[in-house]
This record gives C-alpha cells, sequence and structure tokens, in this order.
C-alpha cells in the first residue's frame, strides 16, 4: 500500500495507549489496533480529525505517501 500509517509513533512520542485513545476518539480497540498496524482499507474523516486533536498531532503527522517503486504500472 503506497499510504503508510505512523499512527503507533505519534502514539508512542505521545505516551498514549490504545485504551486512552479508542476511549477518546470513540472507536474500538481493535479498530485503533487495525490503525496502528497499517491494515485498515479505510478511514472516516472525522475520525482523523478526533484522532489529531486527541493526539495533538497533523494528519501529516499519521499519514505518509510512498510510492510503490517494485509494483508494474497498469497500462489500462
Amino acid at each position: 500500500m503506497a499510504i503508510k500509517i505512523d499512527l503507533d509513533v505519534v502514539m508512542a512520542q505521545k505516551k498514549v495507549t490504545v485504551t486512552q485513545l479508542s476511549q477518546a476518539v470513540g472507536i474500538t480497540m481493535a479498530n485503533i489496533s487495525i490503525l496502528k498496524t497499517g491494515k485498515a482499507r479505510a478511514i472516516r474523516f472525522s475520525t482523523l480529525e478526533k484522532i489529531c486533536e486527541v493526539l495533538d498531532c497533523q494528519l501529516g503527522d499519521i499519514l505518509k505517501y510512498e510510492a510503490e517503486r517494485d509494483k508494474p504500472r497498469s497500462t489500462n
């Protein structure tokens, strides 16, 4: 995936646990864990907004774009 999620890094820097973030944002610990591991396929803007508010960070602190160099591009 070209989008890299650094939520775990920001949480560690801010010393916030999965439980604390889950309660503050209002989503399950399982969904926080999915985000942390980069397995999420989608996320609501309202959830991103709340995460940034709770962690006092910017979207760019959490989400990064990395070009996929190993995959051949489709010509379709």
